[in-house]
């Protein structure tokens, strides 16, 4: 009895600590993208409209309170590029197969006010990842690189959030 009592003691003692350190799971929260009031409307204007890329940045905001709205209903539109994904060969095993795989996602943005004027000069998001290649097993690669692809596109476009919510933190 007195074992279990110190076991549930211990337990609350440790999550008592973690919340207040701020400890907070990745992905919860605004992780530094809190918008302004006047920036949580936007409209999405992109090349590709049903990517997956686009449907990820659509999932990333909507997920931190912004509505996506037509063109003329709001003040704000973020401008997307297509992403760009590369994938680099980074060494070689003893027969001269590639045993390791560099992949780099990439997309342009930038964002414009109700004038159709810059108002967020164009910038470039990048996300880059390492991956171990096992030239026997192709199936499980390409799923591999499938699932880490889908991955990359979610932390581009947070990593498009948190730039456009310091860029409208810092602008009066």
């Amino acid at each position: 009895m007195q074992r279990r009592l110190a076991s549930y003691t211990l337990i609350l003692a440790m999550s008592c600590l973690l919340a207040a350190c701020g400890f907070q799971l990745r992905g919860t929260g605004s992780g530094g993208a809190a918008l302004p009031a006047s920036w949580k409307t936007m409209h999405l204007a992109t090349g590709n409209p049903n990517s997956e890329f686009s449907q990820a940045v659509r999932n990333v905001f909507a997920a931190n309170d912004i509505v996506w709205v037509d063109r003329g209903d709001t003040g704000y539109t973020l401008a997307l590029g297509p992403e760009k994904f590369t994938q680099t060969n980074l060494s070689l095993n003893k027969e001269a197969r590639v045993s390791q795989f560099e992949l780099t996602m990439q997309a342009a943005f930038s964002v414009r006010g109700s004038d159709r004027a810059e108002v967020m000069p164009e910038t470039v998001a990048s996300v880059t990842r390492q991956m171990e290649n096992d030239p026997r097993n192709a199936m499980g690669k390409s799923e591999e690189i499938r699932i880490l692809k889908s991955e990359m596109r979610n932390e581009l476009a947070q990593q498009i959030i948190r730039r456009i919510g310091f860029f409208a933190a810092s602008t009066p």
